[in-house]
């Protein structure tokens, strides 16, 4: 059970450093996550809606999901029923979607704001400057912001990669160094980090990590 004895290798690795690991899942048949599941692993992100409902309304209803990809504002109702935590909040617009579609189905959705990091245009992210308008305007009462999310440039410049890194982290650390300022206090995440560099990524302050390949191998694309 190679996906079983992946999970236990990165956790690991992470072991006392508080760093929660987020299983990527995206592409992979019901019959991968069971794997894991059934190992006692719960935890899983996804990065298309549909996939997602599929998979939610087909496994045990303890996971815990995670979106992490980029999120229309037309397709957060699919979701809003259970998601546990939306990664990639990248607009006011759509956060304020999240807060209605939660209001309508009675709960607070954890969502993190994706900050842009990376050198390379097909990344998707807000400006520090933007998110930090969100986060001194007035709280929706449906959504909690815990923390922010960055995702690098892809490419094996591990200097680059750090600095990306660091620069976020630098973000975050002046935020929540100075939670008495702003209406959102309870920022506690930094999720950065995916199969090719969450090592870096730990080292340079993340908490939480995105891996997929490195535990269920190269995407399945299903027909």
């Amino acid at each position: 059970m190679a996906i079983v004895e992946n999970i236990q290798f990165i956790e690991k690795e992470i072991s006392g450093k508080d760093v929660t690991l987020v299983a990527v899942s995206k592409t992979k048949p019901v019959e991968m996550l069971m794997q894991a599941y059934n190992a006692g692993f719960k935890r899983f992100g996804e990065n298309y809606v549909q996939e997602l409902v599929d998979k939610h309304e087909s496994m045990p209803k303890d996971i815990e999901w995670h979106f992490i990809g980029h999120l229309q504002s037309n397709k957060v109702k699919y979701i809003a029923s259970f998601v546990s935590l939306i990664h990639s909040v990248d607009s006011l617009k759509l956060l304020q979607e999240i807060n209605k579609q939660a209001t309508k189905n009675n709960r607070v959705i954890d969502c993190l704001l994706q900050i842009y990091i990376a050198e390379e245009d097909t990344k998707s992210g807000m400006t520090e400057e933007e998110c930090l308008e969100i986060l001194k305007a007035e709280t929706l009462p449906n959504v909690r912001i815990v923390g922010l999310m960055g995702m690098t440039t892809l490419t094996d410049d591990e200097t680059q990669i750090r600095r990306e890194f660091k620069k976020l982290k630098d973000f975050y650390q002046t935020l929540t160094f100075n939670p008495q300022r702003l209406p959102h206090p309870s920022l506690t995440i930094l999720s950065m980090g995916m199969s090719g560099d969450y090592v870096l990524a730990i080292e340079e302050g993340s908490n939480m990590i995105r891996v997929g390949s490195k535990i269920f191998g190269g995407r399945v694309y299903q027909k």
